[in-house]
């Protein structure tokens, strides 16, 4: 979906920043007031310069060369590899080689043997020479690694697929399973979300075992170490040791086994029914949805399903998912990229909830106008959730649209923003007694009918959110991403499980932005949802004091956010478990005042808290840092000044690195946003927090005057 944005100077009116009591000022803070306010400036126009006319953000979400290479082996199975756009793809992947030859799934990863493989594969199969340096070098690396032999379960579907294997050497995925009845231990429902769209597609296509011949001069068979079917076997990479004669590993090969053996002999009675109902299952999931999950591995594995079925490439089916692939490409001057899906609702709740930070009133035009489109796309019909949920719909899903699949990550995030909407601002602050809920009902005399026709809507959307969301809480206090109670840990041992994320269980990152969600809406300790969230978090940390980071990197995006989480539901600052996780924060950051996490601390746990300095890490850091009470401590000081010194001149940071995470020691990401609006957040919150500015200081600076202003740290 793309619109245009709204590029232009954003008046003063409505960007007024409440009074705020003045703290006795240090020299310190005198000094880093002004620079801070510039900084803030900045950042608050070029984020409502970026918005889009329709009222959203969505800036680029960057995953890594499997993107491009499996686009480019999808084109080959369609018979398009030497199209213009397989090339530029081809190019991109170039342009991402590591100097050793592999490639990686982050920078400064290190060589990913699965990444690596299709790189060269698509390479090849692209026209490009493989006595090339750069394709022997590519060649010798995945060698070392343990050549194709190495790859995983996706990878070997992709290798079938182009007749480089048999689909023998694929784990079984048989369609049987959509057959198979809610009560029963395994069903599609006890596996995540984003499983269960890749295992329906995956089991048409492993039913029919569609192929298409290359010339063997474009395969990959020099990769090979060893003959296909002695090819190792394949595991989650999170389990450890030889799985024993009576284990989870052993049954679930048997099984796979099994159903190999009865599909050579055609002794599968239930499978033309199986395969319609996958068929079925498949087709309704495109209805409100941009791509099967809005994501891109399930949209490619629908079109080689669909076509594997039989399906034209000029049916309505197929054309959908053409459109929506396709909607993913980002064309560059030389090369051409892919996201792994859309951000929009993500990105425009923490936009929103930045800007009302740094002064922006909830009056202002493009806040109503974002706020308009958040409750435009509150999801109000039942999706794969409501299998096992009992509650009425009223989430957010990641993506423009996503129906079937709203999170509680997007709707925590969602609840914060609108609830922006009715927090006080200066005269209009409300004496201590009155309540949260109160306030969401009470009505100004000076607003319009229309401002408080959408306040009312906004208030009502806030209401059903919260109640979907309680809903959604887990047997053991916390949140999952897409379903309740998601955590059948047998599920991990199936062969092709390999991806890390097999199920959806509690995560602490998730807990705490739910709780503090909660927090926001008034909800207390002494309030039993809250309570069992809260033993959660204290069962969860770990014994450095830190929290891991499901879905962002890692230990420092965890820890900030369970700080964040129990500080809003009233958990006090000298609590063990917050004290215990500002100790970590403290320790660790680096001598530069800022802080940074690469993703290698998802393979080895004694890396947390390391990595090059990032502006969204230090954000964190400091938001953490804030929430317990540490604003004026001199590790906060120096962070900000950290900040405020590697600003940009247009309000931005530069930041490479990735610290979004999809699946654990699998597939991580660079949200293009996170080092602009979590900055302006952490620097927002602070000054606030000081009481580094008050509304007669933001007033009286034009924001295109300090848009030319270079802060002096």
């Amino acid at each position: 979906m793309e619109t245009s944005r709204i590029v232009r100077i954003i008046p003063m009116e409505g960007l007024e920043e409440p009074s705020l009591p003045l703290p006795p000022r240090t020299t310190t803070y005198q000094r880093l007031a002004p620079p801070v306010r510039r900084a803030i400036l900045r950042t608050r126009q070029w984020l409502l310069n970026e918005q889009h006319a329709d009222g959203f953000w969505c800036a680029e979400l960057e995953g890594d060369t499997i993107l491009e290479s499996e686009y480019i082996l999808l084109l080959a199975y369609l018979g398009r590899e030497t199209s213009e756009t397989a090339k530029r793809c081809a190019q991109y992947i170039i342009d991402k080689q590591l100097p050793e030859g592999g490639w990686s799934m982050y920078p400064g990863g290190a060589v990913e043997i699965s990444g690596s493989v299709k790189a060269y594969f698509a390479l090849k199969l692209t026209g490009h020479d493989p006595s090339a340096e750069y394709m022997q070098r590519a060649r010798q690396t995945i060698l070392r690694h343990g050549g194709a032999d190495a790859v995983n379960s996706f990878t070997r579907f992709y290798l079938a697929l182009l007749g480089q294997i048999s689909y023998d050497q694929c784990p079984a995925v048989p369609p049987e399973v959509v057959l198979l009845p809610q009560w029963f231990p395994i069903n599609m429902y006890r596996v995540s979300a984003w499983s269960r769209t890749m295992i329906v597609t995956l089991s048409i296509m492993s039913a029919l075992q569609p192929v298409t011949s290359i010339d063997p001069e474009r395969g990959i068979r020099e990769l090979f170490i060893h003959k296909p079917e002695d090819w190792p076997e394949l595991r989650c990479p999170g389990l450890k040791g030889k799985p024993g004669l009576f284990s989870w590993d052993t049954f679930f090969r048997v099984v796979d086994k099994g159903f190999k053996f009865m599909q050579r002999r055609q002794l599968l009675p239930l499978r033309r029914r199986a395969l319609a109902a996958c068929e079925q299952w498949m087709t309704e999931r495109f209805e409100r949805s941009e791509g099967l999950g809005a994501i891109f591995p399930p949209m490619v594995w629908s079109i080689i399903a669909l076509r594997a079925l039989g399906y034209d490439d000029e049916s309505t089916e197929l054309q959908y998912c053409y459109k929506h692939l396709e909607g993913l490409i980002i064309e560059a001057e030389t090369t051409t990229r892919l996201q792994p899906c859309k951000s929009p609702v993500w990105d425009t709740a923490i936009a929103l909830r930045a800007l009302a930070d740094s002064g922006v009133r909830p009056d202002h035009p493009n806040i109503e106008q974002a706020v308009k489109w958040l409750l435009d796309n509150q999801i109000l019909k039942p999706g794969d959730w409501s299998t096992t949920v009992k509650a009425e719909p009223g989430g957010w899903c990641f993506e423009h649209a996503n129906d079937f699949y709203p999170d509680n990550d997007d709707t925590a995030m969602v609840i914060m923003a609108l609830f922006s909407q009715f927090e006080p601002q200066g005269s209009d602050a409300l004496p201590p007694e009155f309540e949260i809920r109160d306030r969401r009902r009470r009505r100004s005399p000076n607003e319009s009918h229309e401002r408080t026709e959408q306040l009312a809507r906004t208030s009502a959307a806030i209401e059903r959110a919260e109640r979907w969301l309680v809903a959604m809480q887990n047997r053991d206090g916390g949140w999952g991403a897409f379903d309740k109670d998601n955590d059948h840990e047998f599920l991990c041992h199936v062969p092709f499980a390999d991806h890390n994320a097999m199920i959806d269980p509690s995560s602490p990152d998730l807990a705490a932005r739910a709780l503090e969600a909660l927090g926001k809406l008034g909800r207390r300790v002494g309030d039993p949802v809250v309570d069992r969230g809260v033993a959660y978090l204290r069962q969860a940390q770990e014994a450095d004091g830190s929290w891991f980071g499901r879905w962002g990197v890692n230990y420092i995006y965890g820890t900030w956010q369970v700080i964040v989480g129990l500080r809003a539901v009233g958990i006090p600052a000298d609590d063990s478990a917050i004290v215990a996780g500002v100790n970590w924060l403290l320790a660790c950051q680096q001598a530069s005042g800022a802080w940074g996490e690469s993703c290698d601390s998802y393979e080895d746990s004694r890396l947390k808290g390391q990595g090059n300095a990032t502006a969204s890490q230090t954000a964190w850091a400091v938001l953490g840092l804030i929430a317990a009470g540490h604003h004026g401590h001199a590790s906060t000081i120096r962070a900000i000044r950290w900040l405020v010194g590697e600003q940009r001149d247009d309000g931005t940071w530069e930041e490479t690195e990735f610290t979004g995470t999809g699946f654990p020691r699998v597939f991580y990401l660079r949200y293009h946003m996170y080092p602009i609006y979590f900055p302006l957040m952490a620097l927002a919150q602070w000054a606030k927090s000081m009481g580094a500015y008050a509304v007669e200081e933001l007033a009286t600076i034009p924001i295109g005057e300090a848009q030319k202003q270079k802060a002096d740290v």
